[in-house]
């Protein structure tokens, strides 16, 4: 058995041997020299050999049988013959035998080398052309390589590199095209996957690949970049991208397969690639030693760095590895980690190339560059909607489409750890482009892959605090970064922890880029925010949350920049508003067929859609921007919308003087052409940035004498013109002068045609204004009631046309005894009551018309009605409407009582009818009188409670207090209506009296009974204001007396906040438009402890504004304040001679030289303050004592910050008058002498003040560093010094008594005490103001110098003396020039008379009424050689509290000796900038919106 069993294996192998087949074919197919096989009888033989070696198979060949036919077959007479089909049947032939054979190969090693050369570099790159008549054997030829692997022998065949490079670069070059044949067939797919097949078993079996074979696979990541080679070089805007295929190149595929495939081969192939470039490459800078965030220079490049040549192949290895992570992320374990060293490389290009690329590469952004940025399309209609946003601009090609296969952060958490450092690199150049990248990786989500929570919210925190970066580039870089968002995305993404109204927020920080020092980050932060809100515009009005939660607050940041007072922002904010906001452009033209919008959403619209109205639809997009405005930033939109008119006037007149001018050849008198041009150019200049440049191109416009141009301009700024017509020549205009052969001048004449055109107060809108103001439609109604009542203020022409309309909505709405009128009717009638006054008579007289004018005179609710019923009903000053009257106050007076129907709206119309109708009135003014002051005033019918609240919004005011503050405007403008002056000078004592008692008694009249609070704080108010408004009429004025002006003033430190912002409000409307005399700024110097640091802020821009303007028409208004306001301090409640009284009094002073005082004008405001002491109190000759403190208070404080601003003193030369009445003249020389020797500062003081000064450095530390942040580095100030004048050293000659002291102080407190045991305001408001010490409220900001004022006021520098017989020697001191109203500089006016027009204009030019004063840094000055402590402590050795020091203010030493030993403390400050980011509610006399409060008239 065990013999059978060893017997049945040799029989199996002589089985299996018995079944081998060999090979039948026999024919030759080598031949001798000179006797070659024809070739046609060659291909059959080959043919046959190659269909018989096709059928065998490798098991079961006899290979001995093949030997023989191989040997003829690696025959140089068949590889090398001629034939191409020789070689295609040989090459068949050649890959069966090695797949037969395998796995020894039948052939010596040059005969192996030969074969594969005709593989390599005949057979195989012939596939390129699908139509060779041989392309089946050459098909076969590589699916027998791709699947018998027999590709593999090529690495045995000397010099294979050779070949596998030729190989590589053939498969790679072929499938991308590059080879194929003239007939463009396409390759088939199968030979594209056998390729790809063979290159990764040549990778993956051979133990090494080849360097140049290796650069060849790499080479085809880099066809993802755009042409022209680096990503850098392509177009930002992604038109470049374009040029890219649309689909990966095949030969990227190829390559990215092999990769994919073999990844950790290729990871170490890889890795050595890149090291020998980049470890090569920056292994010559060297790297940081860890320590580099807090060093504050970016000047050095670190050591020798690499060269040129050797950057630009560094950039191209980093452009390949962020390909290679798109394509193939797994091969770069090893590469990740060099990258990530480069990042802390001393050299710079390095380690921006390496947040570059890190950045790129966790965005998922390749060689292909950055996906092109949404557009935000402004003018695009129907607008955009969120919830179903398609992407605002796909792809145009896979390259540029952001991938990333693997997560970054996880797979390589040390380099993601270390990039996200980089925001705080030394180098700006990387801050921002670490910015740049944060913005991509954000917005695609780190490649589509997706951000954690906590990742994310490091980049959008990162994102905003780059927006605050103290290098212009980064913040530039960080606006740029957000334009790559998406709308949808800034929503979701952006705006996920708060909106623009959030502060910390990255919207709210980029709004505050809307006030960048640089022009270059600021326009491209207002033209982002206006776009976005304008693409929103849709969901906003839809009250999509997100989106209004995000977006709503844009316009109000916008608007608000207009208070910078900075020229160029104005320009820029013009543009954005007409440009980004409500752009010209918008809506769109309807189509006739359906359309594709912005959005990516096909909108259908038919041929003819009667429901697209343009004007309509642009009109209410006009309203939703207002309505989005806040209370600060809708006064700044009314103001550039008010000054609309003035400036069409002005650039009317430009015109008329440019066709005048006649292009250098004027007509007539050409002197005076040509001075009137040059005027009108010099007046416009005062209102746009670079006043060379816009004189430079109107003068170029002139002589241009374009008469078309001239056309279109009168089309735009008529106000008969409507929107499309207005629209199409501003078009036709800038395309016009584009083609001009000084285009640049369009960078002058479009923002004044801007500021002139009809474009927001257009006639075409006003319907929808009208009908939205009566419908409140989509929550419209009250903007639309605001845009109504500005165009009825400042150009109710544009009511001509719509006249007719209002009246009938008059008469329709009217109301009855039993039916009130509709809200919206009051601004109708307000409407109509501001055109009637400019054409009274265009307004109908029918019966219909005056008969619903009476009605609302007597129950129009609110009272406002009847005031503007009664102003439309006396417009035309005729007899007719004397009539009216007359029958108007017989139907009150039937029923004039407390008690009877509808008596607030009686007592609204009789109190205008008082001022209107004087002798109608005049029969029943003494019951009218009696009813108003007895019945009303005097009388309380409201419980007073302690828990009644010290101030009530307008729209929650009882009844009673209503009819008070009516009855008080119906007592004032019985006054005011007086004709007779005699008699008005009569009727003013009484009318005085009571308003003086309501300021003194803080709005309680009754004797009885005590009045609510929040009623007295309404009836001190008004007070303070109807006093105002009497004092614009000058025989009131001067009957006023400075007791009562005194009384007044403290009304801006009136206990309750709502008060003092009224009434400085007022104040501050009536001096910019004129009707107050300049003595009334004084009050606006009491606002020093003004708790409410945004109010305050407001104030002071409005300070520093007016004192400007003043400056630059060379008026010497706020210089002279200084006079007055020492008085004033004088006589304040809380004076007192205390060490703590002194400071406080020193603050206000303080507050005014910060925002007044120049180095040019400080000699001035000098001798104001020193001419005090050369005159006696006014008011109250006893305690003159009390100016001369405050002056010597006022002096040291003075040469306190003339030491402070190192500025030099110039002693003023003129003559300075002081007021009469407050000031009288010295009895005697030897008594001027006497006071002028004595120092009456306490002791102390002047330590104390020096102490102040500092507090106020101190305080605005961190705001200089801020400024600093912003570019704004502080610069020293070169000036020169005077020799110190010497101090003269007196002893007192006359000691303060200690008992009058103590009486004094003991009489003070006793004052106090009372006060407060009756509850008096007066004791809380001296509290609230001394608080201020404690509160650190204060904010004095440092101010440039400015030109010297020319003009001086008028008055005497001598002292006034008088004989032993009283007879005075001198004139005494006059005050008429300092109170007379001042000339402003007149506009250039025309042959037409343009002079009113002019004036207005110019009060308007400064603005001052809106625009917060944002100024630049002061230069700082240089280090003080003495702080001046030391030197006035050793010149006066003061032995009492009494010291007398010379009345001059100190000047600097010219030489080193006079440095005292303090001078190493005193170090040279930054002058901080006006950073104020408040604004303000004041408005100017023609910008601003004229509010029709109770107390204003008809006049």
């Amino acid at each position: 058995m065990a013999r059978h069993r060893e017997e049945v294996p040799e029989e199996e192998d002589q089985e299996m041997e018995e079944e081998l087949v060999s090979l039948q074919f026999d024919e030759p197919l080598s031949w001798r020299a000179g006797k070659p096989i024809p070739t046609g009888e060659l291909l059959r033989r080959l043919e046959k050999l190659s269909k018989e070696l096709v059928d065998m198979d490798q098991e079961t060949v006899d290979k001995e049988s093949l030997t023989h036919v191989a040997k003829e077959l690696a025959s140089p007479n068949l590889l090398n013959h001629r034939e191409a089909g020789v070689k295609a049947f040989a090459a068949a032939c050649l890959v069966d035998i090695l797949k037969l054979c395998a796995p020894e190969a039948p052939f010596t090693p040059k005969q192996l080398k030969e074969i594969f050369t005709l593989f390599v570099k005949t057979i195989l790159p012939a596939l390129w052309d699908p139509s060779n008549a041989y392309n089946t054997q050459h098909k076969y030829v590589l699916t027998s390589l791709a699947e018998v692997k027999s590709i593999l022998l090529i690495n045995d065949v000397s010099n294979s590199e050779e070949l596998l490079l030729h190989l590589f670069s053939c498969f790679f070059d072929g499938i991308s095209g590059s080879s194929k044949a003239a007939s463009g067939e396409q390759v088939a797919k199968d030979v594209e996957f056998h390729m790809t097949d063979i290159l990764v078993t040549l990778v993956e079996e051979s133990p090494s690949l080849p360097p140049p074979v290796l650069d060849v696979i790499m080479a085809q990541f880099l066809r993802a970049a755009p042409p022209g080679g680096h990503r850098e070089k392509a177009d930002t805007n992604g038109k470049q991208t374009t040029l890219l295929p649309k689909e990966e190149p095949e030969a990227y595929v190829m390559a990215k397969t092999v990769c994919n495939s073999c990844p950790e081969k290729m990871a170490r192939y890889v890795g050595q690639y890149f090291s020998e470039v980049i470890m090569d490459v920056s292994g010559n800078s060297g790297h940081a030693n860890g320590h580099r965030d807090d060093d504050d220079s970016d000047n050095d490049d670190g050591t020798t760095g690499p060269s040129e040549s050797d950057f630009k192949e560094l950039r191209k290895a980093h452009q390949l590895l962020r390909e290679l992570w798109r394509a193939a992320p797994t091969v770069l374990p090893n590469v990740i980690p060099q990258v990530d060293a480069e990042l802390s490389a001393d050299n710079i290009q390095l380690r921006l190339l390496a947040t570059e690329t890190l950045g790129d590469m966790i965005s998922g952004i390749g060689a292909g560059g950055p996906p092109p940025s949404p557009e935000l399309d402004p003018a695009a209609y129907p607008p955009l909607k969120f919830s179903d946003e398609t992407p605002d601009r796909p792809a145009t090609s896979i390259l540029t489409t952001p991938i990333s296969p693997l997560s970054f952060a996880q797979t390589h958490p040390q380099a993601f750890h270390n990039f996200v450092g980089r925001k705080n690199d030394k180098s700006p150049l990387i801050r921002a482009a670490w910015t740049t990248a944060v913005g991509y990786i954000v917005s695609t989500s780190a490649g589509g892959i997706g951000l954690s929570r906590e990742d994310e919210l490091v980049f959008v925190n990162g994102l905003r605090d780059k927006l605050n970066d103290n290098d212009e580039k980064v913040r530039l870089a960080a606006v740029k970064a957000i334009e790559s968002f998406s709308f949808r995305d800034i929503v979701i993404k952006l705006a996920a922890v708060g909106g623009v109204n959030k502060e910390g927020s990255v919207l709210f920080t980029l709004a505050d880029r809307c006030r960048d020092k640089r022009p270059s980050v600021r326009v491209e932060a207002m033209a982002l925010l206006g776009k976005l809100w304008a693409v929103g515009s849709g969901e906003l009005a839809a009250g999509h949350e997100l989106v209004v939660s995000a977006l709503s607050g844009i316009p109000s940041r916008i608007f608000n920049t207009f208070y910078a007072n900075d020229l160029e922002l104005n320009v820029l904010l013009e543009r954005v508003e007409f440009e980004c906001l409500i752009p010209l452009s918008f809506p769109p033209p309807p189509k006739a067929k359906a359309s594709k919008s912005s959005n990516g959403n096909s909108q259908s619209q038919p041929a003819v859609d009667s429901a697209y109205d343009q004007d309509r639809i642009r009109a209410e997009r006009i309203l939703l921007l207002v309505k989005d405005l806040d209370s600060t930033a809708r006064k700044a939109f009314n103001a550039l919308q008010a000054r609309q008119p003035q400036f069409s006037k002005v650039l009317e007149n430009l015109v008329r003087q440019c066709d005048a001018f006649n292009g250098g050849n004027p007509e007539g008198n050409a002197d005076r052409i040509k001075q009137n041009l040059k005027m009108t150019i010099q007046y416009l200049t005062k209102f746009l940035p670079d006043p060379i440049k816009v004189e430079a191109d109107l003068h170029n416009f002139a002589n241009w004498h374009d008469r078309r141009c001239y056309q279109l301009i009168k089309f735009a700024v008529s106000a008969e013109s409507d929107f499309k017509t207005m629209h199409r020549a501003v078009k036709e205009f800038v395309k016009r002068v584009q083609g001009s052969p000084k285009p640049h001048m369009l960078e002058t004449l479009l923002p004044l045609l801007y500021r002139s055109a009809y474009i927001v107060l257009n006639k075409s809108h006003l319907s929808t204004y009208m009908d939205c103001s009566k419908s409140d439609k989509d929550g419209l109604g009250a903007a639309a009631q605001e845009i109504t009542t500005e165009i009825s203020q400042s150009n109710p022409d544009l009511f001509k046309t719509h006249v007719g309309q209002l009246c009938k909505d008059l008469v329709d709405g009217a109301p009855t005894a039993d039916k009130t009128n509709e809200t919206a009717m009051v601004e109708t009638l307000k409407a109509c009551s501001s055109y009637s006054k400019r054409y009274p008579k265009e307004l109908s007289d029918d019966r219909k018309f005056i008969q619903a004018l009476m009605s609302y005179a007597l129950y129009g609710q609110p009272a406002k009605a009847a005031k503007y019923a009664v102003n439309v009903m006396m417009a035309r000053k005729d007899d007719k409407s004397m009539v009216y009257a007359t029958d108007l106050l017989q139907r009150i007076m039937k029923s004039w009582s407390y008690d009877s129907p509808h008596f607030l709206t009686k007592l609204a119309a009789v109190s205008q009818l008082e001022l209107l109708a004087a002798k109608v009135t005049a029969d029943a003014n003494d019951e009218i009188i009696e009813t108003a002051v007895e019945d009303v005033l005097l009388k309380v019918r409201t419980e007073a409670k302690d828990s009644d609240p010290e101030w009530v919004a307008d729209s929650e005011l009882d009844e009673e207090i209503q009819v008070k503050c009516w009855a008080l405007k119906l007592v004032i403008n019985r006054l005011r209506g007086t004709q007779d002056l005699e008699e008005a000078k009569e009727l003013t004592k009484p009318v005085f009296k009571l308003l003086r008692n309501l300021l003194k008694q803080s709005g309680e009249l009754c004797k009885t009974q005590d009045t609510p609070k929040h009623h007295k704080a309404r009836l001190r108010l008004l007070a303070g204001q109807l006093f105002l408004k009497l004092c614009t009429s000058k025989h009131f004025e001067e009957i006023f007396s400075h007791a009562d002006f005194n009384q007044l003033a403290f009304l801006t430190q009136d206990p309750s906040a709502m008060v003092r912002r009224h009434f400085v409000e007022k104040l501050q409307k009536y001096l910019v438009q004129n009707k107050l005399r300049p003595r009334f700024y004084t009050m606006i110097f009491l606002t020093a402890f003004e708790p409410d640091a945004s109010f305050k802020n407001q104030i002071e821009t409005w300070i520093r504004s007016r004192a400007r303007f003043f400056r630059d028409a060379k008026q010497n208004v706020m210089e002279s304040t200084m006079g007055r306001l020492i008085s004033l301090l004088a006589h304040h409640p809380d004076y007192g001679t205390e060490v703590d009284d002194m400071i406080d009094h020193a603050r206000y002073i303080l507050y005014y030289v910060s925002n007044v005082a120049t180095e040019d004008n400080f000699g001035m405001i000098f001798k104001y303050a020193e001419r005090v002491k050369q005159t006696r109190d006014g008011i109250n000759p006893a305690e003159s004592e009390r100016l001369y403190i405050i002056s010597d208070l006022a002096q040291s404080v003075l040469r306190k910050w003339q030491e402070k601003k190192n500025w030099t003193f110039q002693a003023y030369a003129g003559k300075v008058g002081l007021p009469m009445g407050l000031y009288t003249a010295l009895p005697s020389h030897s008594v001027a002498q006497e006071i002028a020797e004595k120092q009456y500062l306490p002791e102390g003081m002047d330590e104390q003040l020096d102490e102040l000064i500092k507090s106020l450095d101190k305080k605005k530390k961190r705001r200089n560093a801020e400024e600093r942040a912003e570019g704004q580095p502080a610069q020293k100030k070169v000036r020169t010094t005077v020799p110190k004048a010497s101090v003269k050293v007196r002893t007192p000659k006359v000691a303060k008594a200690p008992s009058k002291k103590a009486a004094v102080k003991s009489a003070k407190t006793t004052s106090r005490s009372k006060k407060a045991a009756t509850s008096s305001p007066v004791t809380d408001s001296a509290e609230r103001r001394r608080s201020g010490r404690s509160k650190k409220n204060s904010s004095y900001i440092e101010r440039d110098s400015s030109e010297d004022d020319e003009d001086m006021l008028e008055g005497v520098a001598e002292w006034d003396y008088y004989d032993k017989e009283g007879n005075r020697v001198r004139d005494d001191d006059e005050d008429s020039s300092e109170l007379s109203e001042p000339d402003e500089e007149q506009a250039p006016a025309d042959e037409e008379g343009k002079a009113d027009t002019a004036k207005e204009e110019q009060e308007e030019s400064e603005l001052s009424d809106i625009e917060e004063d944002e100024e630049e840094a002061a230069p700082p000055p240089s280090p003080p050689k003495t702080n001046g402590r030391k030197g006035r402590a050793a010149a006066s050795s003061p032995v009492s509290k009494t010291r007398t020091l010379a009345s001059r203010p100190a000047v600097k030493a010219s030489s080193s000796k006079g440095k005292a030993p303090a001078t190493s403390k005193a170090k040279a400050k930054p002058a901080p900038k006006t950073k104020t980011t408040s604004t303000r509610s004041t408005r100017s006399r023609r910008a601003a919106t004229q509010d029709q409060d109770e107390g204003e008239d008809s006049e």
